[in-house]
C-alpha cells in the first residue's frame, strides 16, 4: 500500500523556559521524537531530515519526510517445541491452540506453521502480518515518550483550565501544534489538543495568533508574522554577527564567552544588540568583579580594548527593537549602576581589613564534618606545602614564602566580595594581598592556588603557586579519601576528579622534582589520626585519571599501559616516554621483542627459583645464550647511557639489535634445564634481559 509522505512539525508552546536548560531540552526533544518515529517506521534516520527549534517560549521539531502510515510487516513469533504443540497425529494440542488464540490466530494456521531445528530441539514459529501504525497513533506514542524522557532540571506542577487536572512539565504549556503537511494530526499532550495555532513575539508579532499553514512554512511564518527567529543556532549566529558589528564600529572587542552567548540566545526571540556605558570611576574596581557582575547578574557583554583591558562600555542583547533605542539603553545603564556600586562598596570595605587579620575567622567556617573547619584545613595545607617545598627544593626562603601564601590562601572566603561572588575566591585574595603589601610571589600564589580550575585552564605561574596549589589539592584528595568520601558515578561534590587532574597536570608540565607517591606520603602526617591511610586507592584513582587523560590526548591504550606500568619517578617524563614507545612500536623488530618480553615475564613469574640478574659466564654453554649475553652487555650499556640522558627513544631503539639473538635463544636453549646451576644462570640471563627491556616502559603491553 502507498502512503502519503510529507513534512511533520510538532511544537510545544510554553511559558518562559529556563535559559540554561533550553538548548539541552531542545536537542533531547528532537532526538527522542525522531527516534520514536523511526522505531515505528514512520520516518527514516536520514541525517539532515530533521531540525529542532527553540526559543524562550517554544520547543519544536521539524521532520522532512514522515508517512501517514507505516507499512505492514511480517513478524515471526516463536511458539513452543513441536513435541509440546503437536500430538502424535499432527493435530494441535490445547497448549498450542491457547497460545495461538492469545496471538489472535486459530487452528486454521497450524498447517502453515514453520519448523526450526531437528529432533527434540524442533520448534514451531508463527509468521503473521502486523499492520503498520497510523501517524496519529505513532506520533501520539512518540510524543508521550519524548515528553516523559526530557532531561527536565526541575518539574513544575500546575492545573489545567478545568481546575481539576494536574500536569507536570518544565513550565506550563499553552498550545500544541502538530502538522503533517497542511493537515493537523489529532494528537494530545499535556492536556492540550493539537491545532495549527501558535504565538509569535510577545510584543512585536504582526498578528496573534499565527496560524501555521503547513509544516514547511513554520520557520518562515514565525519570522515574518511573529518577529521570531525560531532556530537556536540561527538566533545565536545573529547575536554573534551583531556583537562583531558593534565591536568593529567602536574599535572594542566583546568578551568571548560561549556559555553566556548560549544563555542570552535562550532569553530572546529576536535579538537587538545595543552598546551602553557606565561611569569610568568604577574601573578602579578589579576587572574580574565588574565583568562577573555584568555577565552573571545582567547577562551583558563587557567590551575590552585592544590590550584586552576592560572599558566602561558594554553590550546588552535586547528582545525588542524600538525605533528609538535610547530608552532601552538608558534603562540598562540605570540597572547596571547599582550592581557596580555594590562591587565597589565590597571592594572598598574588604580592604579595610588585612587578609592576615581574617585568618582566625576560618576556625568558625565548617569545611567538612569529619575534617573540621577551614582553619584546620589551612593548617594542613600549610604543613603539606612546607613539606613539598623542603623535600623538592631544599630552599629555606622558598619554604617561608610557601608557608605565608598557604596561611593566607583561604582568608578571602571571609570577604564581602567572595561572599557575593564565590567564583572570585583566590582572585580577590591576590588583590587584597597586594594591597596589604605581601610579597609578589605570595600574592600570585594566593590568586593561583585554585588553578587549574577546569580542563584547559592555565597552571599556577611560579614555584610558590605550584606548591600551594599541589598542597591544596592533595589535602582534599588525601583527606576525603581518608574518610571514605570517594566520588561515585556522576557525583563528585568536592571535585576530586578535577583535583586529581590538576595534580597530574602540574607534575607533568612543571619541573617539580617529586613523584606522585612521594607527594601522597608527604601529605599523610598532616592529618594525624583523623583519617585512615588512603594511599593505595587514591593512587589507583589518580593513575586512572591520568590514563584517561592521556588516551583523550591521542595516545593508544597500549602505549599508555606500557608507560604507566612502569610509571616514571617524575610525571614530566611522560610525554617523552610515550613518544619513545610509539617510535619503538613502529620498528620492524618491535612485535617480536614485545612478544618475547611477555614470554620472559611469564617464565620469571612461574619460576620457583629466585632469578638473580647475576650471570656466570662459565655456565653459558650454548652458543645462543653466549651470543645473547655478549650482545646484551653491549646493548644495555648503550640503552642505560641514553636513558640517563633522558633520550628514551634512543634507549628503546638500541634494543632492536636483540631480536635475532633472543629468537635464537628461545629456539635452541632449554631454560628449565635439569641442572639447577644452568637453570638458575639462564633465569638470571632472562632477568637481566627483562630489566633491560622494561627500563622505559613495559614493552610486553605492546604484544598483541
Amino acid at each position: 500500500m502507498t502512503y502519503v509522505v510529507a513534512p511533520l512539525l510538532v511544537e510545544l508552546f510554553v511559558e518562559e523556559l529556563p535559559p540554561k536548560a533550553l538548548k539541552t531540552l531542545s536537542e533531547a526533544f528532537m532526538h527522542e521524537l525522531v527516534n520514536g518515529l523511526v522505531r515505528r517506521r514512520l520516518t527514516s534516520r536520514t541525517p539532515g531530515d530533521w531540525k529542532s527549534f527553540a526559543t524562550p517560549r517554544r520547543l519544536a521539531v521539524f521532520v522532512a519526510q514522515v508517512a501517514t502510515c507505516a507499512d505492514d510487516r511480517a513478524d515471526e513469533v516463536k511458539l513452543m517445541p513441536v513435541t509440546v504443540g503437536l500430538g502424535d497425529n499432527g493435530q494441535a494440542t490445547p497448549a498450542l491452540l491457547k497460545r495461538l488464540a492469545a496471538l489472535g490466530a486459530d487452528a486454521s494456521v497450524v498447517p502453515s506453521l514453520a519448523r526450526r531445528g531437528e529432533g527434540k530441539a524442533a520448534t514451531l514459529f508463527l509468521t503473521r502480518t502486523v499492520k503498520g501504525q497510523t501517524l496519529a497513533e505513532g506520533l501520539q506514542e512518540a510524543l508521550d515518550e519524548a515528553i516523559a524522557r526530557l532531561p527536565i532540571p526541575k518539574l513544575m506542577q500546575y492545573q489545567l483550565a478545568d481546575g481539576w487536572t494536574t500536569v507536570k512539565f518544565v513550565r506550563p504549556a499553552h498550545a500544541l501544534v502538530a502538522l503533517h503537511g497542511a493537515a493537523v494530526v489529532p494528537v494530545r499532550a499535556l492536556g492540550l489538543d493539537a491545532s495549527r495555532a501558535t504565538l509569535g513575539h510577545r510584543f512585536e508579532a504582526r498578528q496573534t495568533p499565527i496560524l501555521i499553514r503547513e509544516a514547511s512554512s513554520y520557520e518562515r511564518q514565525l519570522r515574518d508574522e511573529g518577529a521570531v527567529i525560531a532556530g537556536f543556532a540561527e538566533r545565536r549566529a545573529e547575536i554573534a554577527r551583531q556583537l562583531a558589528s558593534i565591536g568593529a564600529t567602536t574599535g572594542l572587542t566583546p568578551i568571548d564567552d560561549p556559555s553566556l552567548l548560549d544563555e542570552v540566545t535562550a532569553l530572546v526571540e529576536r535579538p537587538n544588540v545595543l552598546a551602553c556605558e557606565f561611569e569610568a570611576e568604577f574601573l578602579a574596581v578589579p576587572a574580574e568583579c565588574l565583568i562577573l557582575t555584568m555577565k552573571a547578574n545582567q547577562k551583558y557583554f563587557p567590551l575590552l580594548d585592544s590590550e584586552g583591558a576592560l572599558t566602561n562600555r558594554f553590550i546588552v542583547v535586547s528582545n525588542i527593537s524600538p525605533s528609538d533605542p535610547s530608552r532601552v539603553i538608558e534603562g540598562n545603564e540605570r540597572v547596571v549602576r547599582p550592581r557596580l556600586a555594590d562591587a565597589k562598596f565590597f571592594f572598598d570595605q574588604d580592604r579595610k581589613k588585612t587578609l592576615e587579620s581574617r585568618v582566625p575567622g576560618l576556625d568558625q567556617v565548617v569545611y567538612q564534618a569529619k575534617l573540621g573547619t577551614q582553619g584546620q584545613r589551612t593548617a594542613r595545607v600549610r604543613a603539606i606545602a612546607k613539606q613539598i617545598a623542603a623535600h623538592a627544593f631544599q630552599n629555606e626562603k622558598l619554604v617561608d614564602s610557601v608557608d605565608r601564601a598557604a596561611m593566607l590562601a583561604k582568608a578571602d572566603l571571609l570577604t564581602d566580595m567572595v561572599g557575593e561572588f564565590p567564583e572570585l575566591q583566590g582572585v580577590m585574595g591576590g588583590y587584597y594581598a597586594r594591597h596589604d603589601g605581601e610579597a609578589a610571589a605570595v600574592a600570585e600564589a594566593i590568586e593561583d592556588h585554585y588553578k587549574p580550575r577546569f580542563a584547559g585552564d592555565v597552571l599556577p605561574r611560579g614555584k610558590v603557586g605550584v606548591i600551594v596549589a599541589l598542597a591544596d589539592k592533595l589535602e582534599a584528595l588525601v583527606g576525603l579519601f581518608g574518610i571514605g568520601q570517594l566520588p561515585t558515578g556522576d557525583k563528585d561534590p568536592f571535585a576530586l576528579r578535577r583535583h586529581a587532574l590538576g595534580v597530574i597536570r602540574m607534575l607533568a608540565e612543571v619541573p617539580v622534582p617529586i613523584s606522585l607517591e612521594q607527594l601522597v606520603a608527604l601529605a599523610l602526617p598532616a592529618f594525624g589520626a583523623v583519617i585512615s591511610d588512603p594511599s593505595e586507592p587514591l593512587l589507583v584513582f589518580v593513575y586512572e585519571r591520568l590514563a584517561g587523560s592521556l588516551r583523550e590526548q591521542g595516545y593508544s591504550a597500549q602505549e599508555v599501559d606500557a608507560v604507566l606500568s612502569r610509571p616514571p619517578a617524575q610525571l614530566s617524563d611522560l610525554k617523552e616516554r610515550l613518544a619513545a614507545v610509539r617510535a619503538f612500536a613502529a620498528l620492524p623488530e618491535a612485535a617480536s621483542l614485545a612478544a618475547a618480553n611477555k614470554r620472559v615475564g611469564n617464565i620469571l613469574k612461574k619460576s620457583s627459583d629466585e632469578a638473580s640478574r647475576h650471570v656466570r659466564s662459565a655456565l653459558l654453554v650454548e652458543p645462543a645464550e653466549q651470543e645473547l649475553h655478549a650482545l646484551l652487555l653491549k646493548v644495555e650499556s648503550v640503552a642505560v647511557d641514553a636513558f640517563d640522558r633522558r633520550d628514551y627513544s634512543a634507549s628503546l631503539k638500541a634494543l632492536a639489535a636483540l631480536k635475532s639473538p633472543v629468537d635464537a635463544f628461545f629456539d635452541t636453549v632449554m631454560v628449565n634445564a635439569d641442572d639447577l646451576a644452568l637453570r638458575g644462570n639462564r633465569l638470571g640471563l632472562l632477568a637481566q634481559l627483562h630489566a633491560a627491556m622494561n627500563r622505559v616502559a613495559d614493552l610486553s603491553r605492546l604484544a598483541t
